[in-house]
This record gives C-alpha cells, structure tokens and sequence, in this order.
C-alpha cells in the first residue's frame, strides 16, 4: 500500500511515498510559511496532487511543525512565523479534498516515531528525542508509545528555564529558556558577535581549530548538557536520541558524551546517548506508520 507523506517545516516541504517500508520519488519545496497558513495548507495540496498522476495512495500522513492534537488533526498552536496557522484543521481539509484517510502528527513526535521503528531507538522503550536547529523541539516515549500530556504537547524541551536571571515573560515567553541557548541558532547568534563571516554551522565548525571559535563551541555544548541533565532528572529515560543538522558534527557528540555523565546523579548514568540516525527522513518516515499506529499510539489520551 502506498502511503502519501509530508513533513512540513517552516522553510521547507519534504514530500514523498512510502511503500514496502521505504520513501520514495523523494521531493523538496520552499514552503513559504511567512504567507500564512492558508497558503501553506494549499501548498500542500499542490504537492499531493503533483503526485497524484504516477501514485495512486491510500493515505496521507503529514508531520508538521506546530503543536497538534492527533485526534482531531487540527494545529493547536503555531508561532507568528506561519501567520493563521493556528486552529486550522488540516485533516478534516486534505480528507475532504483527497477522500482518504489521513493522519497529522506534530514534526518532532513524527520524527521521534521514525526513529522508533526504523532508526536509533528501535531498541529503546523509554526515551526521550530532542532536536537542534532553529529552536529546540522534543519527544517523549513512554513504554513504547508516545506520551502527549495532557493537552497534546508534551516534550516543549526548549522552554525549560537554565537561565532564570534573563527571565522577561511579559516581553517573550520563551526568555531565559533552554532553546535560547542551545538551538543552532543561538550558536550561530554568538558566533556572528565574535566574527559576521560565521553565519551557519558548517562556516563555525570549519574554523574549530581556532581557539576562541572551539571556547564559543564548547559554551554552547554545556548548555545543550543542562537541559539534558534537567530532561533526564525528571523523565529517567534510558536513551537520549539527538538530532538536527548540527549533530552531524562529532565534535558535538563526542563533547556531550564525554561531559554529560558528570552533571547527572550516578544512579541515572545508565542512560544512553545516541545520534539520530535518519537525517531529514526522520518525519517522512514518522508519517507513514501515523496510520497503522493510531489506535495504540492513542490508547494512552
């Protein structure tokens, strides 16, 4: 059976088929999110019909940025970088528009979900899945399956108080939080105080060999370590799975290895650190087991 997937982000639109537990016809589109959430939904649209001429598919699995009640499929919150995005129901709009079934799943749960079945956490029940780019996004499995809170929005590692004294609620709720330090884009905020030539982090870890570039680094990676000591500290997973694009330096995992286990009580020391092994196919991948999944990734709601 051919499934449709997407992983919708806030730059780009990853789009492709799964069968035989595999993608295929892989595609990229600029998503254009800054026009607002009517424009991305039939951004959408368009690439699932593009497909529609050589694939015929029996459903549709979307993971997509913003926080999202898989029950309804309706984007519960998403910030002012897709304007209007919030509220849409983007199930009951693709069911209606394609007449198959579809399933929507928050882009790091659906990541942490391919990672699951196909990747780093195949033989972890308990774990925990953070990503590093933009922001910092998170994943909770509990005993195998998902755990979504309350509300559908567990795992918000990146709003984690580590530094309490740049605390500003009333000017940005996300101030003194975790992902203001530690996201590749607080990296690259620093960086570009030290030298404007370092504006990503390919150009930053180019230079590592440079002393003050490795200190800025090094600073960065501490704190990337106090969130995981605060994540491992109150969830007791037995594996950390890291992701983004930054991971693929290992000089960055290597260093979180090496000084992680001594922030942490000894009795948790039996928690693993991986690297996510699926790249930018992780919420593709995700998407596509969304279906199958359903009923017992929702037995705990």
């Amino acid at each position: 059976m051919k499934i449709m997937v997407l992983d919708v982000g806030g730059t780009a639109i990853k789009s492709a088929i799964f069968e035989n537990n595999s993608l295929h016809d892989i595609r990229e589109t600029p998503s254009e999110s800054y026009l607002g959430g009517s424009h991305l939904v039939d951004k959408m649209i368009s690439i699932i019909r593009s497909y529609q001429t050589a694939h015929s598919f029996a459903q549709i699995g979307i993971s997509t940025t913003g926080q999202v009640n898989p029950l309804s499929g309706t984007i519960i919150y998403a910030n002012d970088t897709i304007p209007g995005y919030t509220g849409t129901s983007l199930k009951a709009i693709l069911e209606a528009e394609f007449s198959v079934p579809a399933c929507i799943e928050n882009d790091v749960n659906a990541a942490a979900l391919g990672e699951a079945f196909f990747g780093a956490g195949r033989e972890e029940k308990d774990f925990v899945c953070l990503t590093y780019g933009t922001g910092v996004g998170g994943a909770v499995f509990s005993n195998g399956s998902l755990y979504f809170g309350s509300s559908f929005s567990a795992g918000e590692f990146g709003a984690i108080i580590t530094h309490p004294e740049d605390r500003k609620p009333h000017l940005d709720i996300f101030s003194g939080g975790y992902e203001q330090y530690a996201s590749t884009t607080a990296l690259v905020k620093n960086a570009l105080k030290l030298d404007p030539s370092l504006s990503n982090g390919r150009a930053i870890f180019n230079r590592i060999s440079e002393l003050t570039v490795k200190e800025l680094i090094d600073k960065w990676i501490l704190e990337i370590i106090y969130g995981l000591t605060t994540v491992t500290h109150i969830l007791n997973p037995s594996c950390i799975i890291l992701g983004g694009g930054v991971m693929e330096q290992p000089y960055v995992t290597e260093q979180i290895k090496k000084r992680f286990y001594s922030h942490i009580i000894p009795s948790f020391a039996h928690v693993k650190i991986k690297k996510a092994e699926l790249g930018n196919q992780a919420g593709m991948l995700g998407a596509a087991i969304l279906m199958n999944e359903k009923d017992r990734l929702h037995s705990t709601i």
